[in-house]
């Protein structure tokens, strides 16, 4: 390699770090034989994220809290939700084995208050389809003829700062739906083909980035840096080149890899870049057999949740287990014992 060689691809590394997302996630969805669908994500953030894992049963009257005209429901479906900063549903599953995921989309606009239309938080957004649906065709039609205004808080510990965040729906035959607040109106992509969510540009931009490195031969070269455009190409290439398997341990294994290869290194620090993001922690929903993978960055170990063994029925108790900040708490192997019971953690008014 010659100097001028080594100096270009340095400058070239750099910056692909220096314009990584300032809150940076990748969620895809693995499409394995006899059904077996998984759905994984990185969760990037800047700052230290408290996230536990919550147990929601059936029967759960819910408000909007948005307001005077907030929406109100009873949950159909009980679920394991992640919790960001308990003030929030970022991710889970639901006991029919739909996945809902909350990621950065700095291009996000939330409509203006017409005065009419019903509201929620951005806070119970996620959990509203957990709670609901079973599959993410009844969650696009339902949303798609029942309107509603989507209102953001602020990120903790960043007064006065909104978040832009977009919603990412899976389901146990592998479907997936991409909710995105464009210029104030709502955009929906739903197509079993969209495996892959990252972040900024909008969705339609990330398709048509896609079909452009389709015409490269990701045998010889795939994207490699940590732009949003190049993770959604990179992981888009390798959730389907991975192995394909039944076995429900190599297929969570398969969908990890993926994800670790979309990942920030942990405590990355740039002067600058001093918004780069690191990977905090990961989950992977194993949507046929439901089971719920649990991974922080800073521990040696991957852990999990069997939800046949959780009690959703209707009067039971919501429970938490409780992971501490980046999910640090050292666990390994099923944990569905750890669940204690616990008051339901408020979630964010946004008004």
């Amino acid at each position: 390699m010659t100097c001028f060689t080594r100096i270009f691809t340095t400058l070239i590394a750099a910056t692909a770090l220096l314009t990584a997302e300032a809150q940076a996630c990748t969620r895809i969805v693995y499409h394995g034989p006899e059904g077996r669908a998984l759905t994984g994500r990185n969760m990037d953030f800047k700052d230290p994220m408290v996230s536990n894992f919550w147990v929601f049963p059936r029967g759960m009257k819910r408000d909007g809290v948005a307001g005077p005209r907030s929406m109100q429901w009873t949950s159909k479906y009980g679920s394991l939700a992640v919790s960001g900063y308990d003030i929030s549903t970022v991710d889970g599953m639901n006991e029919a084995g739909l996945n809902a995921s909350l990621l950065w989309l700095n291009a996000t606009k939330f409509p203006q208050d017409d005065k009419t239309t019903p509201r929620m938080s951005l806070a119970i957004w996620a959990q509203f389809y957990l709670d609901q649906f079973a599959t993410v065709s009844e969650a696009v039609d339902y949303t798609r003829n029942h309107p509603i205004q989507v209102v953001s808080g602020e990120v903790p510990g960043r007064p006065g700062s909104l978040a832009p965040l977009h919603l990412t729906l899976s389901d146990a035959s592998g479907d997936s739906a991409v909710l995105e607040w464009i210029d104030g109106a709502l955009k929906i992509h739903h197509d079993r083909s969209y495996q892959v969510v990252t972040n900024d540009p909008p969705y339609d931009m990330q398709l048509a980035n896609q079909k452009y490195w389709s015409a490269v031969n990701a045998l010889n070269f795939v994207p490699g840096s940590g732009r949003s455009e190049d993770r959604f190409v990179r992981a888009g290439f390798y959730v389907n080149a991975v192995t394909q398997n039944e076995d429900p341990r190599i297929a969570a294994a398969a969908v990890f890899s993926v994800i670790r290869n979309a990942s920030v290194p942990y405590g990355v620090s740039l002067p600058e870049a001093p918004n780069l993001s690191t990977t905090r922690w990961r989950v992977v929903a194993d949507q046929k057999s439901l089971l719920f993978y649990g991974e922080s960055a800073t521990s040696p170990n991957i852990f999990w949740v069997d939800m046949t063994k959780l009690d959703f029925s209707e009067g039971a108790h919501v429970s938490k287990l409780d992971l501490g900040v980046d999910m640090n708490r050292v666990l390994a192997g099923e944990v569905s014992d750890k669940f204690t019971a616990a008051e339901p953690f408020r979630f964010e008014t946004a008004e």
